[in-house]
């Protein structure tokens, strides 16, 4: 009896020894990145595969990715970086897939920003906080910049991580235009003067709802924006003064207004082949970068309204359920590197505007920006900055544009 009690008992401690080496080993596989230290974080990220989810329109955003941030990253830390282009609603749904399966992840870094950061942070889809664990982050960013507190009126908490910024701006061939206008009323007449020869994308197009909105700026201002709450009929209300005036506007514009661009890239097009005097967009690097790829003529120039242009920052993320977290904490912290803001400044690279505080940086690391060519027809930053004006919340954006496509489209 005591024999067999020994067998047991001996079985039993064996089994027990086992649970625990598998639960020390769960331990190991589980990160946290509150009590990571980053040293520890950069033992375990070395020579992994990160996967980075993003969208994959822009075959230099892509270049840079691939390239440059790719190659950094291995050099330092033998981390293959592999990206993978994908919409942001699709990424959305594939993380609500894999988190409803308690399925291990498959992306480890991913591009977002606006009401779908809201929609993964709200689903509890994403690691954090994690933005004061980067040291890139606490030595190179103003953390209390409200631009990496609110990401479209949505508190960040530390959820994600700045990519780089954009500023709307207005481009135009100043062969076509002596002088560009510089508030809506200024735009009108100009329209007037140029009909047929001006439009802009029809919302939802990123651009084409930035348009929208600052024009809404222009005429009503935008502090009542900041804390509105998305009710129909109060958005309404305020937002009429510049409704009314796009439909007075309406009638100049290409086609009357009886038909708009339907993408940012249509309407491109349309100004390279000169059928329309001015385009628009999100970054303002854009007509340099155009110029020198050669599909803008040498005298595209860039200009914004006296009153300021909405801007924004996007942002990079680590999904909650990645296997990679300490290799995409690596990877983000490179992002915010002078090195490779720097590097994607450059127009003929990316033209992403950095997020970096430029009072932070070291002589050296302020003439790596400094002798970044942007081209003639780039606004000067400071100019830009300056001019900056925050972004609406971003749950008042759908509601603007379903009132635009109500009033404009009928």
């Amino acid at each position: 009896m005591k024999k067999k009690f020994c067998i047991i008992l001996t079985i039993l401690i064996s089994m027990n020894i086992l649970l625990l080496g598998c639960g020390n080993k769960e331990l190991k596989k589980k990160f946290d990145v509150k009590t990571s230290t980053w040293e520890e974080i950069e033992e375990n990220g070395k020579g992994k595969e990160v996967y980075f989810y993003g969208w994959g329109g822009d075959p230099k955003i892509n270049k840079w990715i691939d390239d440059v941030l790719g190659k950094e990253v291995k050099d330092k830390y033998n981390i293959t970086l592999k990206r993978v282009p994908m919409n942001i609603d699709e990424i959305l749904v594939k993380l609500l897939g894999e988190k409803n399966l308690e399925a291990e992840g498959t992306i480890d870094i991913v591009w977002i920003n606006g009401e779908n950061f809201f929609t993964a942070k709200e689903n509890e889809l994403l690691e954090g906080p994690f933005l004061e664990k980067l040291p890139n982050g606490k030595k190179y960013l103003d953390l209390n910049d409200v631009e990496l507190k609110y990401d479209f009126g949505f508190s960040i908490d530390g959820h994600e991580a700045p990519y780089g910024k954009a500023q709307f701006v207005f481009i135009y061939d100043e062969e076509a235009i002596e002088k560009f206008p510089r508030d809506h009323k200024e735009f009108l007449e100009f329209a007037k003067d140029n009909k047929g020869k001006v439009t802009y994308p029809a919302p939802p197009d990123f651009v084409g709802s930035a348009f929208v909105r600052n024009i809404i700026y222009d005429i009503v201002g935008y502090e009542k924006f900041i804390n509105m709450e998305p009710d129909y009929e109060v958005v309404k209300k305020e937002i009429m003064p510049a409704i009314d005036y796009l439909k007075e506007l309406k009638p100049y514009l290409w086609r009357e207004g009886k038909a708009y661009p339907s993408t940012m890239a249509q309407l491109e097009n349309m100004f390279a082949d000169g059928e329309v005097i001015m385009t628009m967009d999100y970054n303002p690097n854009k007509a340099s970068r155009k110029i020198s790829d050669g599909q803008f003529k040498n005298t595209t120039k860039t200009a914004i309204f006296n009153k300021g242009s909405v801007g924004n920052t996007h942002f990079v993320a680590i999904p909650k359920n990645s296997t990679n977290k300490e290799a995409a904490l690596l990877v983000i912290n490179e992002i915010i590197s002078p090195k490779m803001q720097a590097s994607k400044y450059d127009p003929q690279v990316w033209g992403d505007l950095p997020v970096l505080d430029n009072s932070k940086l070291s002589s050296d690391e302020r003439k790596l920006f400094d002798s970044v060519v942007l081209g003639d027809a780039t606004i000067d930053q400071k100019v830009l900055l300056d001019k900056r004006l925050p972004e609406m919340p971003a749950k008042l954006i759908p509601i603007i544009e379903k009132i635009w496509e109500e009033e404009l489209l009928k």
